[in-house]
């Protein structure tokens, strides 16, 4: 996949011993574009997100892991949906044709049926709040207060119920999300992981329950070619 719009790569890195630097800095006489970005807030996630995000320069922000190939495939219909007014558009494994292969069996299971749960016992807005591949205006960011720990991914958990809870416009793209796919070995722990996401789970329920001073606007959905 070509991206052909103007944009930045920034990659962020918690320790200064990463293995990611080295290759990093091998890409950067090729790729001008390229910006490596050291988290010094703190580890985890929520913290290099929040790093990555306060030095990068666009309109637009894409984040995901390193190891992720099928934000690259979704990023046009993505940018589309951004493009078309929406404020945030998150990858959805679990609807319009999205799967989700390969990763802890134990762990596809929790957030399959925690996502079902949410949208259709919770009515959540998306299908897939527990993603991490998500494309968001910065201005979003900023207005999001922020509460999740390092722990996991579950500060994008918290991204996906507060941006409905502030009647954000909403977009979702389906994707083939692929699990290490070059191997590696995978930061899920199942205790620490489970009981983020469970806080973040049980604190959505109980909100969305409540009457709503704002409400999103129907999800804009956005198939890709191939599932069309």
């Amino acid at each position: 996949a070509v991206i052909e719009v103007p944009h930045e790569l920034l990659f962020v890195y918690d320790q200064p011993d990463d293995d990611c630097i080295k290759i990093v800095h091998e890409l950067e006489g090729r790729y001008p574009n390229i910006r490596l970005i050291h988290n010094q807030t703190g580890i985890g996630v929520a913290n290099a997100i929040k790093a990555g995000v306060g030095a990068s320069k666009g309109e637009y922000v894409l984040i995901f892991a390193v190891d992720e190939l099928g934000p690259v495939l979704a990023l046009d219909d993505m940018l589309h949906l951004m493009d078309q007014g929406c404020d945030l558009v998150s990858c959805t494994r679990y609807a319009h044709g999205g799967r989700r292969l390969g990763g802890s069996k134990i762990g596809h299971t929790l957030s399959w049926l925690a996502n079902k749960l949410f949208f259709y016992i919770f009515k959540s807005a998306l299908t897939d709040c527990t993603t991490g591949i998500k494309m968001f205006r910065k201005t979003l960011f900023d207005k999001i207060n922020f509460e999740s720990g390092p722990v996991g991914w579950t500060f994008v958990f918290e991204m996906s119920i507060k941006a409905q809870l502030q009647g954000f416009k909403l977009g979702e793209v389906p994707i083939i999300s692929i699990d290490r796919l070059y191997g590696g070995e995978s930061t899920f722990k199942l205790v620490p992981w489970f009981i983020g996401y469970l806080k973040w789970f049980i604190w959505g329920v109980k909100i969305f329950k409540l009457p709503r001073k704002q409400e999103s606007p129907p999800t804009v959905v956005r198939l890709p070619n191939h599932m069309v």
